[in-house]
């Protein structure tokens, strides 16, 4: 009676009689037609219980749970535990090529985690799941930064600054050659293969020529530290490595963004080799800042160790 005056106002009471229609369009009742609808079920009493009872809302019922506290969520936690789990064998693997010495001279380190991979590769499979797919985003901001860190890192500063010509001379020259080389002798392939090869142009050749030139000799540098070999020869190999991943990086994304073009132009060209060297010298400006940052706040972290990792 207290809510009758605060009902919207459509004519309605609080004491007047409800009409209900049946599926047929008649009025359900006595034979006057009108008369109070059937008493309310307890569900819709409460307004908040709008779905049956232990049922999901497309209407089927869930599984009742033998202990309500305990249950296994894997999806949920599925991306970061699986990076986890990846990143804790890499670590054991690591310990485990140090830890047995005999085994890593005799087999270079990098073949022993190809053989990682493909054994876990193979229980992936076996399993039956889907194996992961390696997407170019995670490969550019999430693996390769670590791999460039870690070089530069242990880079012997004295021997690289005093052969820097020569490693810029192999980095950028040689990286250059190899992408251009190896995509123009793919693509006069590809025109003399036959009519199977000749919907594939030429940006997509250097595309996959940037791809592939710049060597990573982990395995030549691995043996080199172990038998001492002449400075000169080991900061040569070590310093192209290192760099010609920067200048593979540029190549590869250039070449990326020619081919969503309908003609590339000379105006293209020219800009896109300014571009190179924007790209090469903003990148060691925003090194050297971000490097002249992190130095001047670590200065600071003696007592607050908590920071420094």
């Amino acid at each position: 009676l207290l809510l009758g005056p605060l009902l919207p106002g459509q004519g309605l009471q609080a004491n007047a009689p409800r009409v209900s229609e049946t599926p047929g369009g008649q009025l359900w009742g006595e034979p006057g037609g009108i008369t109070a609808a059937p008493p309310a079920t307890a569900q819709e009493v409460h307004p908040l219980n709008k779905q049956p009872h232990n049922h999901s809302a497309e209407g089927h019922a869930k599984p009742r749970k033998a202990f309500p506290v305990l249950g296994i969520d894997y999806s949920h936690v599925r991306i970061p535990f699986e990076i986890s789990l990846w990143i804790l064998l890499a670590c054991l693997m690591k310990m485990g090529f140090h830890v047995m010495s005999s085994v890593s001279k005799v087999v270079p380190e990098s073949c022993l985690l190809i053989v990682v991979g493909l054994l876990v590769g193979g229980l992936i499979k076996a399993v039956g799941e889907k194996p992961p797919i390696l997407k170019s985003d995670i490969f550019f901001l999430f693996l390769l930064p670590p791999i460039i860190l870690d070089a530069g890192y242990f880079l012997p500063l004295r021997q690289f600054t005093e052969n820097l010509g020569t490693i810029l001379i192999f980095a950028v020259v040689g990286t250059l050659w190899n992408a251009f080389f190896l995509g123009g002798l793919m693509y006069a392939v590809c025109q003399i293969g036959g009519t199977g090869l000749n919907h594939i142009g030429l940006l997509a050749n250097l595309l996959f020529g940037s791809i592939i030139s710049a060597v990573d000799p982990v395995a030549v540098l691995a043996v080199f530290e172990e038998i001492h070999i002449n400075e000169l020869l080991h900061i040569l190999v070590f310093g192209e490595s290192l760099l010609n991943d920067a200048v593979t990086v540029v190549l590869y994304h250039l070449f990326e963004e020619f081919a969503n073009f309908e003609q590339v132009t000379v105006i293209d060209i020219v800009l896109g080799f300014f571009s190179f060297f924007v790209v090469s010298l903003g990148g060691v400006f925003v090194g050297v800042i971000y490097g002249l940052i992190a130095a001047f706040t670590s200065r600071f972290t003696s007592n607050i160790r908590v920071i420094e990792p």
